[in-house]
C-alpha cells in the first residue's frame, strides 16, 4: 500500500459528476488518503458544467467525446485509457457510480487489474437486461466485480442478495444524488422564470430507447396539454443529442408557451425542478430528486430501476403513449387532490449522508479511523 493510500473516483457523464460530487468533496477533507478524479469525458460539456457546481477539477481527462461514435467505440477507448491511468496512479480503490458505459469500464478495467472497485447506487434493476439499453446491461455486469455495493435503498440491497453478492459486501447508504441536490439547493438563490406567474411543466427526455418515435409521443403529448390548459408553460431542456434536440424542436419549437432550453448549469437545474409544478421525465436521477422538492414525476418509461417513488406515490409510470401521458398529466394540473396525494416531501431516496456513510466504510476498509454514520434504514 502506498504512504498514503489512492483513491481514484471516475466520472464520464453530468450524473456521474453530481452524484460522485459529494463523495469526492467528502474523500477530499481526509489527508490520510489521496482523491485522485478521472474524467472519460463521456459528456464533455455537460460533465464540465457539473463539476464545476461543486468546484471540482479533474486530476486526469481521457476527452473521448466524439461525434456519432458507437457503444463499442466508446467502450473500447476508455477501457485502454483508464488501463493505463490505473497501472500508472496504482490507486487501492476504483469508485464510480450509477450505470453508465464509464462506470461498466472503469469496473472492467479495475477488474482486469485486480483493484478493488466500489459501486454507488448498486444494486438498481430493471426486469429486462434491454430496457434501459445498455444501462441495465452496465450496472448487471458491474454487480459480477464490485467488493463493495453501496445500495441507495433496501430494495436495492435485496436485489444484490437475490442475486448472490455476499452479504458483508452490500451497504444501505442512500443515494448521493440526494446529497448533491440538497447541498445545490442550500448553496443557490436563483430563481427560475420569477416572471413567469403560470404553472410551469418540466421536460427532460433523453434516454437511447425513446429517441425517434416515442420522443415524438411525448412531444405530442405535451403539446396538446399547453394547447388545453392555457395556465402552463412547458419548459424543455434539451440534451445536446441531436437525435433528441431535432424532435423537439420540430414538435415543439413553433409553441408560443414552449422554452426550449439548453442543459442548464446544476445549480439551476436545481432551482428549476423547485420552480417546477410537474416534471415530466425520463431520468433516473430526476426521478430521485423530485421527490426532495415534493415534485410529482411522470416517468416517460416503460420500467424503472427506482420502485421505490412508484411505491410511495410520488412517481407515476407511463411509459411513451400519448394518451396516458395527456391524460394523467391534465389530471395532476386539474385535481387539486390528486396532485396532493403525489406532491409530498417524503423521499425514499436519502437523507443527504450518503457520501459520509460511504467515506466511513471504504476508511474502515482502509483501517483508517472516520466518524461513523448509521446505515440508511
Amino acid at each position: 500500500m502506498a504512504e498514503r493510500p489512492r483513491i481514484i473516483f471516475v466520472v464520464g457523464t453530468r450524473p456521474d459528476a453530481i452524484k460522485s460530487a459529494p463523495a469526492i468533496l467528502e474523500f477530499k477533507k481526509y489527508p490520510q488518503v489521496e482523491t485522485v478524479v478521472v474524467s472519460t469525458g463521456q459528456h464533455r460539456e455537460m460533465l464540465a458544467q457539473a463539476l464545476d457546481a461543486f468546484g471540482i477539477t479533474a486530476d486526469y481527462d481521457l476527452d473521448l467525446m466524439q461525434a456519432g461514435q458507437s457503444l463499442a467505440q466508446l467502450t473500447s477507448r476508455a477501457l485502454v485509457g483508464l488501463d493505463q491511468i490505473f497501472q500508472d496512479v496504482n490507486p487501492e480503490w476504483v469508485l464510480a457510480q450509477g450505470d453508465t458505459t464509464t462506470t461498466f469500464v472503469a469496473g472492467l478495467a479495475s477488474f482486469y487489474l485486480q483493484i478493488p472497485f466500489g459501486h454507488f447506487e448498486a444494486g438498481l434493476r430493471t426486469p429486462t437486461i434491454w430496457n434501459p439499453f445498455p444501462e441495465e446491461f452496465n450496472r448487471r455486469t458491474v454487480g459480477l466485480f464490485a467488493q463493495h455495493h453501496y445500495a441507495p435503498t433496501s430494495q436495492a440491497a435485496d436485489n444484490l442478495r437475490r442475486e448472490g453478492v455476499p452479504e458483508d459486501q452490500i451497504f444501505v447508504t442512500g443515494n448521493t444524488g440526494i446529497d448533491a441536490v440538497l447541498q445545490i439547493a442550500k448553496q443557490s438563490a436563483t430563481a427560475w422564470y420569477p416572471e413567469e406567474t403560470r404553472d410551469i411543466i418540466l421536460l427532460t427526455t433523453h434516454r437511447r430507447e425513446n429517441w425517434g418515435d416515442p420522443q415524438t409521443r411525448i412531444a405530442r403529448a405535451c403539446r396538446r396539454l399547453l394547447d388545453e390548459l392555457p395556465n402552463t408553460v412547458l419548459v424543455a431542456a434539451m440534451h445536446r443529442n441531436p437525435a433528441v434536440r431535432e424532435t423537439l424542436q420540430r414538435e415543439l419549437g413553433d409553441h408560443a408557451r414552449v422554452r426550449l432550453i439548453e442543459p442548464p448549469d446544476y445549480p439551476d437545474f436545481v432551482k428549476l425542478m423547485e420552480r417546477a409544478k410537474l416534471i415530466l421525465s425520463d431520468s433516473g436521477g430526476v426521478q430521485e430528486e423530485a421527490p426532495a422538492f415534493a415534485r410529482p414525476v411522470l416517468v416517460l418509461r416503460e420500467t424503472t430501476e427506482r420502485p421505490e417513488g412508484v411505491d410511495r406515490g410520488v412517481a407515476k409510470l407511463v411509459g411513451t403513449d400519448e394518451e396516458l401521458i395527456l391524460s394523467e398529466a391534465r389530471t395532476l394540473l386539474t385535481d387539486a387532490d390528486a396532485y396532493g396525494k403525489m406532491a409530498t416531501a417524503a423521499s425514499p431516496y436519502g437523507d443527504g449522508r450518503a457520501a459520509e456513510r460511504i467515506r466511513y466504510l471504504l476508511l474502515q476498509d482502509l483501517h483508517i479511523s472516520s466518524p461513523e454514520v448509521p446505515l440508511w434504514a
